[in-house]
């Protein structure tokens, strides 16, 4: 339960990180955050604990002499950085894009069956970049080899475009996320966690 993630948002509601309930009770308690409540009302370390001792929920995390709830969304109390708007070209930011699909024969993957396709091949002079790189199954990935779709006699779904929308947040949940994030999650890149590959 510690482990688990909560969402911490800028002065102005904005996400611009995710952290574990042990750091988020350690902003909270230092008053650097406030948790806010499904009714978006702000709360202090010692008003939330006094709030959830008359609480009983799994979601919470039992202290010496009492049981407080786990915060689910924090908001800083000084921090107005805006979040970056742009989408992070990333291994998991193009499955996303690509909604975990092959985008030559259409079947839907597990990631660990999945790989990453240059249209254009590397040996072509093809870029690493949104518009280059496709989600490809190991089969249409050897099938294809070091050849365009085009001179492989084989299709692709649809064109590679660089998102402008957040595919992590896009239609599928973000591991760890909670339904109180929802009303916050709506264009905002939250894949500020994972790597990101270098563009050519």
């Amino acid at each position: 339960m510690v482990n688990a993630a909560v969402l911490v948002l800028n002065r102005h509601y904005q996400p611009v990180h995710v952290t574990n309930v042990k750091r988020a009770f350690s902003l909270l308690y230092q008053g650097v955050a406030r948790a806010i409540d499904e009714q978006y009302r702000l709360y202090d370390f010692f008003d939330w604990a006094a709030l959830s001792a008359a609480i009983e929920e799994e979601d919470s995390i039992r202290t010496i002499d009492r049981r407080i709830r786990i915060p689910r969304v924090l908001v800083l109390t000084a921090f107005e950085k805006l979040p970056r708007v742009r989408v992070r070209f990333s291994r998991l930011n193009i499955y996303a894009r690509d909604e975990d699909t092959c985008q030559y024969c259409g079947r839907k993957r597990k990631r660990a069956d999945l790989n990453l396709d240059h249209v254009v091949p590397r040996s072509q002079g093809g870029k690493t970049c949104w518009e280059n790189v496709v989600c490809s199954c190991i089969e249409c990935n050897l099938r294809k080899g070091g050849r365009t779709p085009v001179q492989a006699g084989i299709k692709l779904l649809r064109e590679p475009l660089r998102p402008r929308w957040t595919p992590l947040l896009r239609g599928s949940p973000v591991k760890g996320a909670h339904r109180a994030w929802l009303p916050f999650l709506n264009l905002t890149d939250a894949s500020y966690w994972n790597v990101e590959l270098e563009e050519e």
